[in-house]
């Protein structure tokens, strides 16, 4: 990418993936240890139960620096889910995080949902 190309701020990515799972959590704030360890406190900001789930990460304890993560999930057939991942980061507000958001692809949330496939399709 050329340094006059800006990359998109929001990002999507989708595939079928042979399961389905029931999401909860409608107004909840869930933990998550990261790939690297870091642990992150999710603040739910969408919830339909079974079809979708969004949430804003912060460090614990701190404000939320404004992105967003989103699972969409609609039935794709006989045993069998469509999985879109989006990434929002339109409202980021953390300078720090902006070079991680900028590589933040399709590409790099197709891996996401191909490691989500491989733990469902178990």
């Amino acid at each position: 990418m050329t340094p006059e190309q800006k990359p998109p701020r929001v990002v999507s990515a989708s595939r079928e993936i042979a399961a389905g799972q029931r999401v909860r959590g409608a107004g909840e704030v869930f933990t998550m240890t990261l790939t690297r360890g870091a642990v992150r406190e999710n603040h739910v900001v969408e919830f339909e139960e079974g079809r979708r789930i969004a949430w804003m990460p912060a460090e614990p304890g701190k404000e939320r620096p404004g992105h967003r993560w989103r699972w969409e999930l609609e039935p794709a057939g006989p045993a069998r889910t469509r999985v879109t991942c989006t990434y929002d980061w339109t409202r980021l507000t953390d300078a720090d995080r902006l070079p991680r958001a900028r590589a933040t692809t399709p590409d790099r949330l197709r891996v996401s949902l191909d490691r989500l496939a491989t733990l469902a399709e178990e």
